[in-house]
Formats: C-alpha cells, structure tokens, sequence
C-alpha cells in the first residue's frame, strides 16, 4: 500500500526545525512524524537543496518536452552549470534528474560537455582596439619581415586544471565557451624567444622575477644578433606584447636608440601572436623528452627550439590574415587560429 505523501508545508516545517539545529527525535515528537521520513526528508533535503518530491527508482524515466526544453535554455544561458546544478533544477520541475537522462537531453539539441578553452579576459575598449589592427594594412612582404617574441613558462611535470563547458561543435572559441586568463599564471622556467617567418631566432632562460633592466639586456644581447640569423634586413618590424617591462622608459630608449620599428600591438592579444603555437609545438616536444630536472628541461627547450619545422613556422606566418579575418568576423573577440 502506498503510503501519503507529506504536504510541502510540512516538509518545509521539518528542515527548519532541522536547521535550527532541532534533534530529529524532537522534530518527529512535535510534529508528529515517525523519526525514519524526518530523517528521509532531511537527507533529500541536503542532497538536492529542495523539499520537493525526487523521482522513485519505479518512475518513468524520460524528460518531459518541457523538462528537455528548461535544460537546454538553462546551458545556452550558462554554458559552464555543472550536471549536479542541473539535476538540481530538474528535480525542482518535479522531472527524472538522472545524470544519463540529462546528458542525452542536451545531446539531443546538439550540445556537448567539452573543456573549456582559456581565452584573454578582453573588455570593450580590448575588443575595439583588436578590431582596429585587424583592419591595418597586411601585407606578404610586410608579414615576412616581423620578428614575433615573447616569453612563456615551461613546466617540468605540471598541466593546467581543466573545465568543462557545454557547446555546439565549432564554437570552442566563442567567448561564453572560454576561460578568461592574464599573461603568466614549482618545477618551471621562464624563457624569452624570437621567430620570423625565415626560422627561430635566439632562446633563452629568464632567471629569477625579470625586470625592465633584464628585458633591455635581453633585447641587447639577442634582439639585433636574431636580426641579422634570419637575414631580416635594416627594416625589420619588432613584435612585442604589452607588458609593462616591454613598454618601460629604459626598453622604450633602447629601442629608438637602435632604430627598431616596433609594431603597435593591442593589450590582451596573444592568440594574434603565431608564437603561441611555436610555444605549444616546443611544449609537446620537450615533454616527449621528459626531461627530469630544470637543467635538463632549458636544454631540451634550446635543441628542440632549433629543430622546429620550417615549414611550420612559415605557414603559421603565411595564413596570418586569417586569424586577422577571423577577429573582424568576431569583432574583436577571440577567434580560432
């Protein structure tokens, strides 16, 4: 025989006593409810966040049209709700909160979990700023003579947490799909490196929290020596990011002091740096060393560095008025490249 179910007020009544920090022998006295449903309507209480009635093990199975609608607007509104919040809210609507019910749902509309991809936070005045050197004039011969720099942080063993998002295929890089980072977050090393279209420039490592006076004495050193390797000519055009030692008073003199033409580029950019993907190239390649401590690891770096397809340094400067196009379609965005 089934037995009645307790009203919501009831129910309602027990978790306040219960949060009061009542005994649930006194709940079950005072309101006259045996001890073992105080207790069952406690623990689907802290499980569910909810007093509401969770579906039986007997019940039908199968989101409503309803129910499968309510998810799918609940992840194209937050594309990172985890699948605990969702079987939450579907409990709430009174529908199966079964975790294989939900993911086929959502399925269904096309949506799947997948990892987050970490993206820079950009704002407006970031977005404006993309869009507008996405518009500059861009040339072949202007690409090949850009010498792209940068630094980046190799870690012996360590990899980044990852987080799942919910989207369609192809949108990976859509903004509501991505992670929003800042430049450089033990077992690692820093390291500065240049690249043109024509090959690798000079790589080396940053010991200890780099300064303006280290990165001029970096450009001194290796700047002008990669200039003349690669055989990029008098009018060369420097790439550098934003970073605040990049764009110090005694960074910015040594530069005009040696006449380089620097590119003015936008803040929060790096996925516009081809460089990127040579740092993720040399990541893989050094990792495939394991190399076991972080002498090892700088001179993985510099014989793998060297040893970088040619042709993929070439291409990745060759296509780079796609990621230009790219940003224009996303209007400032992030976009894939």
């Amino acid at each position: 025989m089934k037995s009645k179910e307790l009203s919501v007020d009831l129910r309602d009544r027990i978790v306040s006593r219960h949060k009061s920090g009542e005994r649930y022998r006194n709940i079950s006295a005072a309101l006259k409810v045996p001890m073992s449903t105080v207790a069952s309507i406690i623990r689907k209480w802290k499980k569910f966040e909810t007093i509401r009635t969770t579906p039986r093990a007997g019940q039908p199975s199968k989101l409503s049209d309803r129910g499968r609608r309510a998810l799918v607007r609940e992840v194209t509104k937050n594309p990172m709700v985890t699948l605990s919040e969702l079987q939450r809210s579907s409990v709430e609507r009174g529908e199966p909160s079964r975790r294989t019910n939900i993911s086929a749902a959502i399925h269904q509309s096309g949506l799947y979990g997948r990892v987050a991809r970490r993206k820079p936070l950009l704002s407006k005045r970031h977005m404006a700023a993309r869009l507008e050197f996405a518009h500059l004039k861009d040339s072949k011969n202007m690409r090949n003579k850009i010498l792209w720099s940068d630094e980046t942080k190799i870690e012996l063993f360590g990899v980044n947490a990852r987080h799942h998002v919910w989207r369609k295929p192809g949108t990976a890089h859509h903004q509501v799909n991505t992670i929003p980072t800042v430049k450089h977050g033990g077992g690692s090393i820093m390291l500065w490196g240049c690249f043109s279209a024509a090959g690798t420039g000079r790589l080396l490592r940053i010991k200890g929290k780099m300064t303006a006076a280290m990165y001029r004495d970096i450009l001194d050193e290796n700047l002008l020596q990669s200039v003349l390797d690669l055989r990029l000519g008098r009018r060369f055009i420097f790439q550098q990011d934003n970073d605040p030692k990049h764009t110090a008073k005694i960074s910015k003199e040594w530069l005009q002091d040696n006449s380089v033409n620097v590119l003015e580029w936008p803040s929060q950019s790096p996925d516009l740096n081809p460089i990127e993907h040579l740092w993720r190239d040399l990541k893989m390649a050094v990792h495939r060393r394991f190399p076991s401590n972080l002498m090892e690891l700088e001179r993985c770096c510099k014989v793998e560095w060297v040893k970088l397809a040619k042709d993929r340094r070439a291409k990745l400067v060759a296509s780079y008025s796609k990621i230009l196009e790219a940003v224009i379609a996303a209007k400032g965005a992030s976009a894939k490249y």
